[in-house]
């Protein structure tokens, strides 16, 4: 079987999306165990396919890294919405299509698929810019219209799918993600100085931050040697983080990351919603106690490891994270060892073959 993934999305920096994408794939070659080929295409300029292609590194899978200069979006739009010529002319035949949000091209044959990570554009659509809005819209129609299957990235997800865009329930699969063994117990811990609470997302209004700062204020008073490190990309919070004791880290490496978790005294996740909430899962693999969102968007990455509070309500908030302070490290971990990339890729080819 020749399965080709649409892998434009690795132009971007790499977050939790992106590396979805890396990881889906990295499981497929796994769960394949050399019986299927496994394509990774892209359809972008000559700067952004040197992205793709740098992502792409270390992974056991065939390229087709299409370049068309000058603006490759525009191509990637009016290729969508021509519907010619079908993909195959680009690619090359295939049994399996598994396209992202940057382009829907028609196909001539074999299995359409792809995999939807949250709804929030459609859900939400004042906590997103306006071209992710755009470019999920589309997406979402195409996948309801045409897809043989789409994967979703948690059950709650999948549900969303079925319930919002009424997709029937058989044609919906569930793939969650892997976490990358670096996210352990083991390893060098970061140190800021003393301790401090960790907090994981892109700064934009859906990750709630503004509430978490005002929690950890009123944790402070309790413990003012507490430092409240945000680590993740600038996005378009509205509302200034800057308060006493709160230390804005930026984009950090998966590596460095890693570091964070181990040496973090806590973790937390307020978020009002999510797809899956991939660094609650990476928190618990590094064996730290997380206070995560109470919504229901995060019961299946929190499970029973974490404590839970309601987002909006600092005070809440706060009783949960001095609680965590004096958890036992390490009860996350083996909850956290069940999501792995190689079962993702088990549950994606599973749904090919369906």
């Amino acid at each position: 079987m020749r399965v080709v993934v649409d892998v434009t999305p690795l132009f971007n920096r790499l977050t939790g999306i992106g590396w979805y994408w890396i990881g889906m794939l990295d499981g497929l070659v796994q769960a394949s165990e050399g019986e299927h080929e496994i394509v990774a295409f892209s359809v972008t300029g000559p700067r952004r396919r040197r992205s793709v292609a740098a992502a792409l590194d270390g992974l056991a899978v065939k390229r087709r890294l299409v370049v068309v200069p000058p603006s490759a979006g525009v191509w990637r739009r009016l290729w969508t919405r021509a519907g010619r010529p079908p993909v195959e002319r680009v690619t090359g035949p295939l049994d399996v299509f598994h396209f992202s949000e940057w382009m829907q091209p028609r196909q001539r044959g074999g299995v359409r698929t792809t995999t939807i990570h949250d709804l929030v554009p459609l859900r939400f659509p004042e906590w997103v810019e306006p071209e992710t809005l755009r470019l999920h819209g589309r997406k979402y129609e195409n996948a309801a219209a045409t897809c043989d299957r789409i994967f979703a990235n948690s059950s709650f997800t999948a549900w969303d799918v079925v319930e919002r865009l009424g997709v029937p329930e058989a044609r919906v699969r569930v793939a969650y993600p892997g976490i990358d063994p670096r996210f352990s117990p083991e390893g060098e811990a970061a140190d800021l100085g003393g301790p401090y609470v960790l907090a994981v997302s892109t700064l934009e209004p859906r990750k709630n931050l503004p509430a978490l700062v005002a929690a950890f204020g009123l944790l402070r008073q309790r413990h003012p040697e507490l430092t409240l490190a945000l680590a993740g990309l600038e996005g378009w919070e509205p509302e200034p983080l800057a308060a006493e004791g709160v230390r804005l880290l930026g984009f950090v490496s998966d590596d460095e990351l890693a570091r964070l978790y181990r040496g973090a005294a806590a973790f937390a996740y307020p978020s009002r919603f999510e797809g899956f909430g991939m660094p609650v899962v990476e928190a618990l693999a590094s064996g730290v106690p997380a206070v995560v969102s109470a919504h229901d968007s995060l019961d299946e990455a929190s499970g029973e490891a974490a404590l839970r509070a309601d987002p909006d309500d600092p005070e809440a908030f706060a009783d949960e994270l001095e609680r965590a302070l004096s958890s036992p490290r390490g009860t996350g971990v083996e909850h956290a060892a069940r999501f792995t990339w190689r079962a993702c890729g088990e549950a994606v080819l599973g749904g090919y073959l369906d």
